[in-house]
């Protein structure tokens, strides 16, 4: 009798459609995860930033103007570009706006902590009374 190695071509198929089915599945959720990876890049960013001007205002008495002292834009990051926004001196709202695969993401936050983001990447929703941090627009 003669002795048959390998696989047949219903056996490949199975094991293609099993690996299709997961992939569908763990892409999109891998995808999901990364952005809220990211996303905290922005908030804890923002957070420090934030730290930084009120640092400024206990030692001088008021906010600085846009581009001095902690009020200097950073676009440095990957990212996030990293603005201020200084209307008088006694108020700011710091932006952190999303570029590359972040683009569309705009996270916000000014001198009473008041917290918003807005988003237009598909899928996601904005939160204009926090920072939204998952996809439904939840803090």
């Amino acid at each position: 009798m003669k002795k048959h190695a390998g696989f047949t071509l219903i056996e490949v198929m199975i094991v293609v459609i099993v690996i299709g089915i997961l992939a569908a599945i763990a892409i999109p959720n891998y995808t999901d995860y990364l952005t809220r990876s990211r996303i905290t890049h922005a908030t804890s960013g923002l957070a420090a930033w934030r730290v930084r001007m009120e640092q400024f205002f206990q030692d001088n008495r008021s906010y600085p103007a846009v581009g001095a002292g902690p009020c200097t834009p950073d676009t440095s990051g990957s990212n996030f570009d990293f603005a201020c926004a200084a209307s008088a001196t006694e108020t700011y709202t710091l932006t952190a706006t999303g570029k590359g695969s972040m683009a569309g993401f705009v996270f916000q936050v000014n001198q009473a902590n008041a917290r918003s983001s807005t988003t237009t990447k598909s899928g996601w929703s904005g939160n204009a009374a926090c920072w939204a941090t998952k996809k439904d627009g939840t803090c």
